[in-house]
């Protein structure tokens, strides 16, 4: 019999959740089903608990209920207590466990394209909770550095006072977007900014060699901008394909290859 999966959001029509499953499933050979579930804002943690007391064996979450789902459980992977968010639930030994696989995500993306992440020295921009996901698992991948520039200052540096101890081996800064400057190996827009049409102007002084967007499927004043600057650019698709990837292989101990998706 299939096993029965999830994704939980609200909203949550434009989510490309099932088909990656099913498609990774089709490769592996792994019997499943993967439908999407819309929950009340309010009624988050019912949904959740209806769906695993009903057989299920694992959910993914999306936006609005990532912090909620991090409540939600009794045992938590490292990246996910660092992150403060959950995306990936399951149930073992009658107990919610949650990790969050955004980050793992992210670096498998960047890894596929070839880019290096070994010693490289990171911008970010943003410092709300894509930021704070990432951190970790880039760290674990071998950057030295990352500096996080956001609007609001103050906001950049609570979140690297949070998570300076858990990656004592890289060095954490906080710069304000009006003060933006350097070099860096790879830029990373975190922030919704270049959806909005809230247009991110990066000034002549900062230089970056690659430069990605965690969004997917929509213009981007962050990509048209390093396009223009002729550095190699890409939205953020492979970043949802190997979160998805890292789920798949939590659930099912089997764990496709990227480059087949992308």
């Amino acid at each position: 019999m299939s096993k029965q999966f999830a994704v939980i959001g609200n909203p949550i029509e434009q989510s490309r959740s099932p088909e990656l499953h099913h498609a990774f499933a089709a490769k592996t050979g792994v019997q499943l089903n993967y439908a999407k579930r819309l929950a009340p804002l309010d009624g988050f943690s019912a949904s959740i608990h209806d769906f695993f007391s009903q057989g299920g064996a694992g959910m993914n979450v999306t936006v609005p209920f990532k912090e909620q789902a991090f409540a939600e459980c009794a045992v938590l992977t490292e990246r996910a207590k660092i992150a403060k968010a959950v995306n990936t639930l399951w149930m073992q030994d009658g107990q919610l466990h949650g990790d969050n696989t955004d980050g793992q995500g992210l670096v498998e993306a960047i890894k596929a394209l070839g880019w290096t992440l070994e010693n490289a020295e990171l911008l970010i921009i943003g410092a709300g909770g894509a930021t704070r996901g990432v951190i970790y698992p880039l760290v674990q991948a071998g950057v030295k550095k990352i500096v996080i520039a956001n609007r609001t200052l103050a906001r950049a540096e609570q979140l690297i006072a949070d998570l300076k101890q858990a990656v004592p081996q890289a060095e954490l800064s906080a710069v304000s977007l009006d003060n933006l400057a350097g070099n860096f190996d790879i830029a990373i827009n975190a922030t919704s900014a270049s959806l909005s049409g809230d247009a991110l102007l990066l000034p002549q002084a900062l230089q970056f060699k690659q430069a990605y967007e965690m969004a997917y499927g929509k213009p981007s004043s962050f990509l048209d901008q390093a396009k223009a600057r002729g550095v190699p650019a890409s939205e953020g698709f492979g970043m949802l394909v190997g979160q998805a990837i890292e789920s798949f292989r939590i659930w099912n101990g089997v764990k496709p290859n990227l480059k087949d998706f992308l």
